[in-house]
């Protein structure tokens, strides 16, 4: 069997599901798993990435 084709187009709506509150500047902050800390000039660093655009952002102790 061939691979299945979806006829219809994403609304608008669906396709940026999300993405306008990160625009406004509500992110949806969540700790990054992978590095669990980091130390920097003796300081714990955290790090958060967005759930919804995927932006990072570092925070000192």
């Amino acid at each position: 069997m061939g691979d299945i084709l979806q006829f219809k187009k994403p609304r608008a709506k669906d396709k940026h599901k999300g993405k306008s509150l990160c625009k406004s500047g509500f992110h949806k902050w969540e700790v990054d798993k992978s590095k669990p800390f980091e130390t920097r000039e003796g300081r714990l660093v955290s790090r958060y990435v967005c759930a919804r655009c995927g932006q990072v952002k570092t925070e000192a102790k």
